[in-house]
């Protein structure tokens, strides 16, 4: 993910190649939450479900293998297409790797503190942090708007 830039001075000045040990040589190119392999376009059912196509078989969100799921070829046509842009294409998302700070501080560089996440586990370990951003952003404007426009709308 891209580094805020009021955020730029917390990070050190090799962090891409911080970034790249955690992700390329620890992580070994996979997701630590999910599994998912880096720059690999994955074949997914969208609650979580990817297809593993080295392993053939399907996984689930943390990357445990589901048993009884057929092959992507023999998914009914509703589950092997989606509509994007007015045409049917097979649901696949490209995986991309990047380091993720548990504990949500930049400053906080240890080797445990580092995971090497893909964009949806990323986002999903985000998701309260970007709440509680989201809430002070309004909770700013809300203020800033009474104080010299009066009530905000």
């Amino acid at each position: 993910m891209p580094i805020r830039p009021e955020h730029r001075w917390l990070y050190p000045i090799d962090w891409r190649e911080l970034s790249a040990l955690v992700r390329f040589q620890r992580a070994k190119g996979r997701c630590e939450h999910c599994g998912r392999p880096h720059g690999v376009k994955v074949r997914h059912l969208g609650d979580g479900r990817w297809y593993d196509e080295e392993r053939r078989c399907w996984r689930d969100d943390r990357g445990r293998r589901l048993r009884g799921h057929a092959s992507p070829d023999r998914l009914p046509k509703q589950l092997r297409m989606v509509e994007l842009a007015g045409d049917m294409v097979p649901p696949r998302t490209r995986v991309v790797l990047a380091s993720a700070h548990l504990d949500h501080d930049p400053g906080n560089n240890h080797q445990r503190n580092l995971a090497a996440l893909c964009q949806r586990c990323h986002l999903a370990h985000d998701r309260p942090e970007h709440r509680r951003q989201r809430w002070a952003t309004l909770f700013r404007r809300r203020a800033s708007g009474d104080l010299f426009l009066g009530a905000y709308r």
